[in-house]
């Protein structure tokens, strides 16, 4: 198991953030880079404007056409979360702003890969596509937009992933990350460009007259669009924070589309004290489960749903699939473990980067089990399963500080043929490669990494933003920081730490540690948990103090609540 430390965040200045805010927050909004209170507001009006994205004029006029002469539209989406939020968000919005002819395609990942293959363009001619609106994906599409093309298809690029060297040769291109485009966000997720697009759409719609009467209102959707970039765990920048804020309020105020309502309902929710987490942890997990172990289009046809019965029926087999996935998950991950335990490497003795195959592991969930062995090891992690015909197929997790993208860039110019395909950024990838190069690509990537990087990389450490006194630990605080903000990637939920007395430690769930504690400079008994515990260190009536970064919660239970602390890390002392 990795050990990691705790650093707190430097203190930095807050005095521009107005005195009724409360210390502990204004100190908190100013270590994540708030410099202005004109940044902590949520209203829609404060968004980045559509016409500031590059191609997206374009872009309107080749949908604008295509809906006049009622050409078929297909939607070309991705099989996560991201992927189908978009999917679901165009075939709604264009039939709001009057198409009478559009579709959807989300093609099995297992046959026809990732992204608009020749493949994928094949089958949206066969639904008598016309004009392929990709969502979340095209970008690095080449081969299937020439394939388009060659069959007379129109095609309208809509993602938010890096470019190229090459453009597809695309109708048009809308993506907030081509060099050329100037819209300030540059992290929308692939559901924000979709929804940007739909913006511009109904503006240029609205000024040639093409509305009877008031133009649609697409704020509607943003439930929709805070689900994928929460669950797709984008960087919640300024604009990001108001897509998702928006979208939470809709959804806490009973306005959100049937299919949302029955995840939420089907994963114990709260649906008036929703937050960013909830969409992240609990209901994007099972919108995913579906490109995982099934097909995509189960998600999308929830969130398309206009009847609730139906939507409740959906959910519930979405959930079936994720506790499937959990299963799966779970049992692939034992044997990681196991495969690592019975090297007999103790911590020092763990390979830089970690690299797991096994012949039936499930392609859908390598993603997940090479991300809970990075952070069992704090190790980057790659896990393998086979595709087939001698291949195997990768998926790729790191950790600050190691690219891995550019690693495997590295190992691809250094030993030309050793990997198939690969692609990514700095913190996750994929690739693939013969298996027969297995052994020699393990031997290639540390090699390479142990160049690069300095050993210092390899020591966790957690941020928090310090300590809180006793009378802090209240259910007013705990409160105000769970609404505070649309916390996540970028800019994190608050995170604590402390030295506390054990008074009281036991198990709870066969893995979950719960204690009662007491802050050091004394004061009343707090309860607190700690998720999926080493079994082997936890329970210990021995310690009796211990060291924790965690986050203030509050805890509902048979009507009554209490301040509760969800533990990060525990360090004995």
């Amino acid at each position: 198991m990795a050990t990691f430390s705790i650093q707190r965040r430097e203190r930095v200045d807050d005095s521009f953030l107005p005195p009724e805010i409360p210390a502990v927050l204004r100190q908190i909004y100013a270590s994540r880079g708030i410099s202005c209170v004109s940044e902590l507001s949520m209203a829609a009006a404060a968004l980045c404007p559509p016409s500031a994205m590059h191609g997206i004029e374009r872009a309107c006029q080749v949908l604008y056409d295509a809906m006049v002469a009622e050409q078929r539209i297909i939607i070309v989406g991705d099989f996560d979360a991201d992927g189908a939020t978009s999917t679901a968000l165009c075939v709604l919005a264009l039939k709001m702003l009057g198409c009478r002819n559009v579709d959807f395609l989300v093609p099995n990942r297992f046959d026809y890969g990732y992204g608009l293959s020749p493949e994928t363009v094949q089958l949206a001619a066969d639904m008598g596509a016309q004009l392929i609106v990709t969502v979340d994906n095209g970008i690095s599409s080449i081969q299937g937009v020439q394939a388009a093309k060659q069959m007379g298809l129109t095609v309208v690029v809509t993602d938010h992933h890096l470019p190229g060297s090459e453009l597809p040769p695309a109708d048009a291109i809308v993506n907030p990350n081509q060099n050329d485009c100037g819209f300030p966000s540059k992290n929308l997720a692939g559901v924000g460009v979709a929804f940007y697009l739909m913006l511009a759409l109904r503006q240029f719609i609205n000024e040639r007259g093409g509305f009877t009467g008031n133009p649609p209102n697409l704020a509607s959707l943003l439930d929709i669009v805070a689900l994928g970039t929460v669950a797709d765990v984008v960087a919640l920048d300024a604009n990001n924070r108001i897509l998702v804020h928006q979208g939470i309020s809709r959804i806490r105020a009973g306005h959100c589309r049937p299919g949302i309502q029955a995840l939420i309902e089907v994963a114990g929710r709260n649906q008036q004290q929703l937050v960013a987490s909830d969409l992240g942890f609990a209901l994007g997990p099972r919108i995913n489960a579906a490109g995982r172990l099934d097909e995509m289009s189960l998600g999308v046809s929830l969130l398309l749903c206009d009847d609730l019965p139906k939507a409740r029926t959906l959910a519930v087999e979405l959930d079936a699939l994720n506790r499937d996935r959990r299963d799966i998950e779970g049992a692939m991950q034992q044997e990681a473990i196991s495969t690592l335990q019975r090297l007999e490497l103790n911590e020092d003795d763990l390979p830089t980067a970690i690299c797991l195959y096994q012949e039936d592991w499930h392609q859908g969930v390598i993603g997940l089990v090479a991300s809970r062995i990075k952070e069992r090891y704090y190790r980057p992690t790659l896990a393998f399963a086979s595709a087939g015909e001698g291949e195997i197929k990768g998926s790729a997790r790191s950790i600050p500080g190691i690219h891995m993208r550019d690693m495997l860039d590295l190992v691809d110019t250094q030993n030309p043929g050793l990997i198939t395909k690969f692609g990514g950024h700095a913190m996750a990838a994929g690739l693939s490669l013969p298996l027969a190069h297995f052994a020699d690509f393990k031997m290639a990537l540390n090699k390479v990494v142990n160049q690069h990087i300095s050993p210092s990389v390899l020591q966790g450490c957690l941020l928090t933003d310090g300590e809180l006194t006793a009378s802090d630990l209240n259910i007013e605080l705990a409160q105000q920081l769970k609404f505070a903000a649309p916390w996540g990637q970028a800019f994190p939920e608050p995170l604590f730490d402390g030295k506390f007395k054990l008074l009281q430690q036991r198990l709870v769930g066969q893995k979950h540690l719960k204690m009662v504690l007491e802050p050091e400079a004394g004061g009343l008994a707090i309860d607190a948990i700690a998720f999926n515990v080493d079994l082997e260190k936890w329970p210990n009536p021995m310690i009796r103090w211990v060291e924790l970064a965690y986050r203030l919660d509050i805890n509902e239970f048979r009507g009554n609540r209490s301040v509760q602390l969800i533990v990060e890390l525990i360090n004995p002392l």
